[in-house]
């Protein structure tokens, strides 16, 4: 039976008049959704993917159209700029965040308290002044938090 999982992307400090949102689909056919203009703060992006069980009994796996990527190596994207609907931004890029480190406690944790959401938190600007964009490194997994 498949459930869902409750997910936050917290993205600190982009940099500002960049637009980001969750990419949703794949290939020429995606659209961007939950778009949000970075004003230099904080961004917030509130998803929900799919629970199933994964190919052991320990493991999990992850689906719907926000979800990327092969069994075992799943992701979402952040899609920034012209990939997010900007056509007059200078940036062109995504943000590939790893749907890894889900431990059975977490999932324990969700499942005792619905309000509780699993947060990611990357830092939104790159070396080069733009935005964070690649893959997330080092990621430093999900948290349960309380809704």
């Amino acid at each position: 039976m498949e459930t869902t999982v409750r997910l936050r992307i917290t993205l600190i400090n982009p940099p500002a008049g960049v637009d980001f949102g969750v990419q949703k689909g794949r290939g020429g056919t995606y659209e961007t959704i939950g778009k949000v203009r970075s004003n230099g703060g904080i961004l917030t992006f509130d998803i929900t993917v799919g629970l199933k069980p994964g190919p052991t009994a320990a493991a999990v796996d992850f689906s719907g159209p926000l979800v990327q990527g092969p069994p075992g190596g799943r992701f979402l994207y952040l899609d920034i700029g012209t990939y997010a609907g900007q056509p007059e931004s200078c940036w062109s890029r995504r943000l590939k965040i790893p749907l890894t480190g889900i431990t059975q406690v977490a999932l324990e944790r969700l499942a005792a308290n619905p309000e509780t959401v699993l947060e990611t938190r990357i830092a939104g600007t790159a070396r080069d002044g733009g935005p964070t964009c690649g893959t997330v490194k080092p990621f430093h997994g999900w948290i349960p938090i309380a809704g």
